[in-house]
């Protein structure tokens, strides 16, 4: 590094012109008078003084009398603390600027657009780690190692967790094996078409990014029950329903818990069409008040609109649009219950958990 460079360098880290000019002066000259600093710097001689000894408060130089005012530069440790001070600030700046470019605050927005797939994982892993009641996550078979000890934190704490696992069709090598997804998720399903990595946790966060292949890498950050319904709906008919299981979570002996009404419904309509009584608790929201509510009783009714009582178990893309309902008597009151996005029902059903068949 020449003066030059030397001199506006300084300048960067705080000095004026002058002081940084008059400071390199006295590095390459030694101990020296003022005016022989002067005539080495483009200090002007009236400043020089001046200059000098606003180097000596700033702890660069020290000036002493020898028939006139000299000045020699001090140790500068302090100095070149202050400098490797400044360039780490300069720095943690640098990365700060790149995190936020990267990865906005979403503390006050709804919904973000990020740059990179690593910041919509990262904040994925982040939520799934500290979901409440449910998971819905599309991922390649090649990337649920980074997120499948998440996963077993989620379901540890009791969350359910639907995982849709894309893999190749003949590539079973790449899927995990059962005694594995027992620990990850409540069921499993492999896709064979490779399809965006969606993440939808607690029916309010959605973390979204195209496939790999796409032309463009981007994210999509959502905070917004609104909008997850719609993910909600994608993540049904695109990457669950139309595909084959490939581990599923027991469900013979109550307690029961679902937290999708459909196929609470698909299981349970047929026992109360029989006649069979079928208790259970509703954990969920009021819909005109959003209080939360809980009900126990009988399920005395089951409405799956778009299909018929002969053909709830199958899997057709038209049985989803339709509404879905049950009625349920708490022994004094009787309450509709619908799902998520309910509106017209008396209650927006969380988590159902079905406690007796008789």
């Amino acid at each position: 590094m020449d003066s030059s460079d030397l001199t506006e360098t300084l300048q960067d880290a705080g000095l004026s012109p002058y002081q940084a000019e008059a400071y390199v002066a006295v590095l390459e000259l030694g101990a020296s008078s003022a005016t022989d600093i002067a005539e080495a710097s483009s200090v002007p001689d009236p400043r020089i003084y001046d200059v000098l000894r606003d180097l000596e408060d700033k702890g660069y130089v020290e000036t002493y009398q020898q028939d006139s005012l000299h000045a020699r530069a001090h140790d500068p440790a302090e100095v070149l603390q202050d400098l490797q001070t400044l360039a780490e600030r300069f720095s943690d700046a640098a990365e700060e600027i790149e995190e936020r470019w990267n990865r906005p605050a979403i503390d006050d927005h709804k919904v973000s657009i990020v740059t990179r797939f690593e910041t919509v994982i990262e904040r994925a892993e982040s939520r799934i780690e500290s979901a409440d009641n449910q998971v819905q996550l599309s991922v390649p078979a090649n990337r649920y190692e980074r997120l499948a000890p998440a996963l077993r934190t989620a379901r540890e704490a009791g969350v359910d967790v639907k995982l849709s696992l894309y893999a190749p069709a003949g590539d079973a090598t790449a899927l995990p094996d059962e005694s594995e997804l027992e620990t990850t998720c409540t069921e499993a399903r492999h896709r064979e078409l490779p399809s965006p990595f969606v993440a939808l946790v607690d029916r309010a966060w959605t973390c979204f990014s195209p496939h790999a292949s796409s032309v463009n890498e981007y994210g999509i950050l959502v905070d917004d029950r609104t909008h997850t319904y719609v993910f909600h709906w994608f993540f049904l008919t695109c990457l669950w329903e139309q595909w084959d299981s490939l581990y599923l979570k027991g469900r013979t002996d109550p307690p029961i818990t679902y937290v999708e009404i459909r196929q609470c419904v698909r299981d349970v309509g047929p026992l109360v069409d029989d006649g069979e009584t079928v208790r259970a608790t509703v954990d969920g929201y009021d819909t005109e008040t959003g209080e939360r509510v809980e009900l126990s009783g009988n399920i005395v009714e089951t409405d799956y609109a778009s299909a018929s009582a002969s053909d709830r178990d199958e899997r057709l893309p038209s049985q989803l649009a339709g509404q879905v309902q049950l009625t349920i008597h708490t022994g004094t009151e009787t309450y509709t219950v619908g799902g998520w996005g309910a509106m017209i029902e008396s209650v927006e059903a969380e988590r159902i958990t079905i406690t007796a068949i008789e």
